[in-house]
């Protein structure tokens, strides 16, 4: 475990990365000591610093290819902040290893329970699923990461976009959902969305426990991303990404 003085000294690394596009070594190299209570402390330090809203969370390594590549049995989640809520573009000049998502969001409108929250509060507090697609980014070089880096480096979430269609969870077999990604037309990646842990619910579930144990609560009003329905797609400048999801609708991002 890292003292206080080296969790706020891996923090200002991570910012100082993101800040100048520069970056970092991984920090399981430079900390061998660190572990994943002080990746979540750091996490933290981070989101504080930013001091902007926080309008919910992501769940990642939400697949089991993930999870055995990580070497873990378990997620791992993010925050997320206002300012990370994309119209539409992002400017792929303001990340390092830019790549794209395909998730289906879920959009509170009732606060859920933390330890001991089931699938069905999930559903039953969820409002409405939209498509969505995550831009996640790491400030670690050349995405060589372990866990302790991801979750440190707010599980490498750098923004979002959703879609507009709205659809009621009751409405819709959350898990069956067939989901395509295209670049620049080209379908680049498809899936389905029960590759999130069986059930997309079943990982928000996962995070409303989780964050309970650091005294946090998912709250009316949230935005969850559970975790991508395919393996993620590297992003350049000029691309332009459609996510296509049957029953749910569609949502664009593009890259200037």
């Amino acid at each position: 475990m890292l003292t206080i003085q080296s969790r706020e000294a891996a923090a200002e690394l991570l910012r100082a990365a993101e800040r100048d596009r520069v970056p970092i070594k991984p920090l399981v190299e430079l900390y061998p000591e660190i572990d994943v209570v002080d990746a979540y402390e750091i996490q933290l330090l981070n989101v504080r610093h930013r001091n902007r809203d926080v309008i919910g969370h992501k769940v990642g390594l939400s697949s089991l290819a993930m999870q055995q590549m990580m070497g873990v049995d378990e997620p791992d989640y993010g925050h997320l902040l206002d300012d990370m809520q994309l119209a539409g573009t992002a400017d792929a000049s303001a990340y390092l290893y830019p790549r794209v998502e395909v998730e289906i969001a879920f959009l509170l409108a009732r606060d859920l329970p933390g330890e001991g929250c089931t699938v069905e509060d999930v559903l039953e507090a969820t409002e409405f699923v939209a498509p969505a697609i995550e831009l996640i980014d790491s400030r670690i070089e050349n995405w060589r990461i372990g866990l302790q880096d991801t979750i440190a480096d707010n599980a490498s979430s750098a923004g979002f976009v959703l879609g507009s269609e709205r659809v009621r969870p009751s409405e819709v077999d959350i898990g069956a959902v067939a989901a395509t990604l295209r670049r620049n037309g080209e379908v680049v990646a498809e899936g389905r969305g029960d590759a999130v842990l069986g059930d997309p619910a079943i990982a928000v579930a996962w995070l409303a426990a989780k964050v309970a144990s650091f005294g946090v609560r998912l709250l009316a009003g949230d935005i969850v991303l559970p975790g991508s329905c395919t393996r993620a797609i590297d992003a350049r400048p000029g691309d332009e990404f459609r996510a296509e999801f049957a029953g749910l609708g569609s949502v664009d991002l593009k890259f200037e």
